[in-house]
């Protein structure tokens, strides 16, 4: 299975991981206590076994040495990573509009994420178009049987356009449902916080759970990134099988099941920005599920950006920057592609943003 490199930058000293050799110095320390001292304080060698007062005198045999020993105490100063509570999105039918073939949830736009559901009898999608001339159209297939889809609203502040509609013939679709909305998030994190179609998770989800083990041993968000980015590394190989699959029936959307994908251990880069976003975004670190090209072979790939306040930190091909987004890529690095395909992020054209 493949493996990738986990480098730190943390005030200009680079190291590797979370500083893995300093933190098992306390903790081996910690079982030798364990299996050598009884309850209260730690023996001092002022005791026989019998409890009586030792003798100053060497005992015959041994040799008398004196060594000055410091205690190894944990940092005093560490505090483990909390998570913000878990961010959700939930389908309301009851706050919907639309009519008997479409209820579309607007209630939460503002959280950055709205729902859709349609029953008809041949294929539904939703398209979202915002108001800039060059603006990306959001295109999203619906379940025609009523089950309902959440979609992130990425663009961000601004003036919306819903359209879903019914194919008609080839790439043609007449009008089910159509409406207009003004949208002002909360913050610009909103839509990245959450699951949604293409990032879908649940509090149960054993990505999730996976996810926040990982954290309990993080110091930092950028200790988390790490941890995940490690993990996924290391246990996710790329499915060749099904990359073929995907690309010989385009008209079959593909969908990444996340557990499934930790569950067998592979997946195609879809399924890697998927996890790696979900699994981040449980623990209320932001990350976009970006698609676009990379060059120089025009490739259209799948890859991550997260959000960090912290500096100073790299880890495999990426580079953080204070107060910026910043690119992750866990296709390339957990497969050994060549560097060219992840560079600085000069190397990749961002399309469209989930």
């Amino acid at each position: 299975m493949a493996s990738c490199r986990v480098k730190a930058w943390r005030g200009g000293v680079k190291s590797m991981g979370r500083k893995a050799g300093l933190r098992l110095v306390p903790v081996v320390l910690s079982f030798a206590c364990l299996f050598g001292c009884g309850s209260g304080e730690p023996e001092r060698n002022n005791g026989t076994a019998g409890g009586d007062t030792a003798s100053s005198q060497p005992q015959a045999g041994s040799t008398s040495q004196v060594q000055e020993v410091e205690d190894t105490r944990e940092p005093a100063d560490f505090e483990p990573y909390q998570a913000p509570e878990f961010a959700d999105s939930v389908f309301q039918a009851d706050m919907a509009e639309g009519n008997d073939s479409v209820l579309l949830d607007l209630s939460s736009v503002h959280l950055g994420y709205g729902a859709v559901s349609a029953k008809a009898d041949s294929r539904v999608k939703l398209q979202i178009t915002t108001d800039g001339a060059n603006d990306p159209k959001y295109t999203y297939d619906v379940p025609t049987d009523g089950t309902p889809i959440i979609f992130p609203l990425t663009g961000g502040d601004g003036h919306y356009t819903f359209f879903v509609g019914e194919n008609v013939s080839d790439t043609k679709y007449a009008q089910l449902y159509k409406t207009e909305c003004d949208v002002k998030l909360k913050d610009e994190f909103q839509p990245f916080l959450r699951p949604s179609v293409y990032v879908n998770y649940s509090r149960d989800s054993e990505c999730v759970g996976k996810a926040a083990e990982l954290a309990a041993n993080a110091e930092t968000a950028l200790d988390v990134v790490e941890a995940v980015y490690q993990y996924v590394c290391d246990n996710v190989t790329y499915d060749k099988e099904l990359a073929a699959q995907v690309q010989e029936n385009p008209k079959v959307k593909y969908v990444p099941d996340l557990d499934q994908v930790l569950k067998s251990g592979k997946g195609i880069c879809f399924d890697y920005a998927s996890l790696a976003a979900a699994m981040l975004r449980s623990q209320g670190i932001p990350v976009k599920m970006v698609f676009g090209d990379v060059s120089p072979n025009n490739v259209y790939h799948a890859w991550n950006m997260f959000y960090t306040e912290q500096t100073g930190w790299v880890s495999v091909h990426f580079e953080v920057k204070s107060g910026d987004w910043n690119r992750l890529d866990l296709t390339f690095s957990a497969n050994g592609a060549d560097d060219t395909f992840i560079g600085d992020g000069s190397n990749y054209l961002d399309q469209l943003y989930y």
